[in-house]
């Protein structure tokens, strides 16, 4: 029998003739037989009559810490089953297993005329080019950065006081920016079509733990992830695409008429000419120069909200402590997260985003002079600390208004204030909580220990954002510490600056998923708006695959 063991995770969805069962709540260290008797009892069955069952979500209820629950989704093979059907057709909580396996929408003809490109190698542009490469496309891969190991070392030899660079750094290079994050697998995005678990089997097939398949908030992190991405490379290889490392695109060759452009090919920094009428522009949230080159092309941009503030670090023990009381530290619970928001009196919204149980907060810049923070974790989340960004949203026409490409002009401001108050060498500016809140420069450190690389340089956080931000953050923190008791600790650590919360352009798409006004052109990702994370970026990746593929079986 499949179970009761819930670490089994199926490798396909192929249970079209199973019973789903949701809501199953057990104790948090219940025994080996407790699932097979929760199933007995719920459907009222013999054991002979159940075949097998696989656990396919497993979450949790920690709202009453002395009694945390275990909620499971299961998949159950039953005898019987159309008279149970029946017999529960009013009960939501038992329905027929959906088909969930992914299909592909497209076979690429044998006499492909012309190989589809993707711009960008993040998890987007993998998947997009992953998912062409599966239905026989071919396409041709351009990364502006270096491969995921090589990125690596420049990533990490950054951290350890080197030099910048520009082209191979935590946004730019194989993998994009979600390689150097806590590497969840999870998000808000709507995903009718199941694409999501296909980004979750590809994910498997790569290496990581089949855990990612069950569990409710799914993460990999950094190490795993970079073994992950070189095998999917290698499989786009393998299927017949191209990936070409250090290659930037410089301008598009467009055909104009009125308004209107279509897309003919890329000018590259190598100095090539690739032509091209389909490609999927997957550059991330950071490829600044590529935004503006668009703009200046004509290409329809707008600007679109984003969120700045600071990293906010505590001991990972206090937030364990405070999310799970005596059961800290049980395994399955793992590291403990959180989620916070907080509507302020000036009418701005603080919340946390990316939280990073048991990581580090980590150097991201991608252009010189210029300082920004992000925060990242192992899959072991075992560092000392909890670190997340407390972030204020902010609005085009309120804080950056006038023009599409404000909002890059912000950010960089704010990153070239904070590269300043860390001096002027790639140290990031510091406080503690407690003097943050006080309205007073910090002077020495607490029992927190900051986790950032290269170093901090202790000063007054409110020099390096506006007015407003400092004042909801300030209103925000001591809200946060009525849920976790502790939040507010004095000597708990702010790092600035984080700017990277999201791209600050939208570049429009229509329902073919084309650029408004360049045909050929398919935005994707969290760079052109359209995700946030590993998960929803891949899923974006996907869809645009498809669509690009079923225009070019049309033409």
């Amino acid at each position: 029998m499949l179970g009761p063991d819930p670490g089994t995770a199926r490798q396909v969805d192929e249970y079209l003739n199973m019973l789903r069962l949701t809501d199953i709540k057990l104790p948090l260290n219940h025994d080996e037989q407790a699932l097979e008797l929760a199933i007995l009892r719920k459907l009222a069955i013999s054991k002979e009559q159940l075949q097998s069952f696989t656990v396919f979500r497993r979450g949790y209820d920690a709202r009453n810490k002395k009694d945390i629950q275990l909620i499971y989704t299961l998949d159950v093979d039953v005898t019987g089953q159309d008279a149970l059907l029946s017999q529960f057709d009013q009960d939501p909580a038992v329905r027929i297993t959906p088909d969930m396996e992914y299909k592909f929408v497209a076979k690429a003809p044998e006499d492909l005329a012309e190989r589809p490109v993707v711009v960008g190698l993040g998890p987007c542009g993998l998947f997009a080019a992953l998912i062409l490469a599966q239905m026989g496309f071919k396409p041709i891969v351009l990364e502006r950065g270096k491969a995921v190991r090589e990125r690596t070392k420049d990533t990490f030899g950054f951290w350890r006081k080197q030099p910048l660079n520009p082209e191979s750094n935590v946004q730019f290079g194989e993998g994009g920016a979600g390689t150097f994050s806590d590497g969840k697998l999870y998000s808000q995005v709507k995903d009718p079509k199941h694409y999501g678990r296909k980004v979750l089997h590809e994910f498997v097939a790569a290496g990581a733990p089949e855990e990612i398949m069950y569990v409710s908030k799914p993460h990999i992190g950094t190490f795993k992830l970079v073994n992950m991405v070189e095998k999917m490379r290698q499989q786009i290889i393998d299927l017949g695409g191209e990936i070409r490392f250090s290659t930037r695109v410089e301008r598009l060759e467009l055909e104009t008429h009125n308004d209107s452009h279509k897309l003919k090919g890329l000018h590259l920094s190598t100095g090539e000419f690739l032509s091209a009428s389909k490609v999927v522009l997957a550059v991330g949230h950071s490829a600044r120069d590529t935004f503006e080159a668009l703009y200046e092309q004509g290409v329809y941009i707008e600007a679109k909200p984003f969120s700045v503030g600071f990293r906010i670090e505590h001991e990972q023990s206090m937030i364990d402590q405070c999310r799970f009381g005596d059961n800290a530290g049980n395994p399955i619970l793992g590291a403990a997260d959180y989620k916070l928001v907080h509507h302020c009196k000036n009418g701005r919204s603080v919340y946390s985003f990316c939280m990073c149980p048991g990581g580090t907060v980590v150097a991201a810049a991608s252009e010189p002079g210029r300082v920004v923070t992000n925060g990242m974790s192992q899959y072991s989340r075992h560092e000392r600390n909890a670190n997340s960004a407390i972030v204020v949203g902010i609005e085009p026409e309120k804080d950056y208004p006038g023009h599409p490409l404000a909002g890059i002009a912000l950010q960089r401001k704010l990153e070239e204030l904070a590269f300043k108050a860390g001096g002027e060498n790639y140290h990031a500016p510091a406080q503690l909580i407690g003097d943050f809140l006080a309205g007073k420069p910090s002077s020495e450190l607490g029992e927190v220990k900051p986790s950032y690389t290269p170093g901090i340089t202790l000063t007054d956080l409110s020099k390096v954002v506006p007015d407003f931000v400092t004042e909801a953050i300030r209103e925000a923190i001591p809200a946060f510490d009525r849920q976790i008791r502790g939040f507010a600790k004095a000597d708990g650590m702010l790092t600035g600056v984080e700017t990277r919360t999201s791209s600050p352009v939208c570049i429009k798409r229509g329902k073919d998923y084309q650029s408004i006004n360049v045909q050929g052109l398919y935005p994707a990702g969290e760079g052109a708006g359209y995700a946030g994370g590993i998960w929803s970026a891949g899923i974006d990746g996907i869809r645009v695959a498809e669509a690009l593929a079923l225009a070019s079986l049309a033409e």
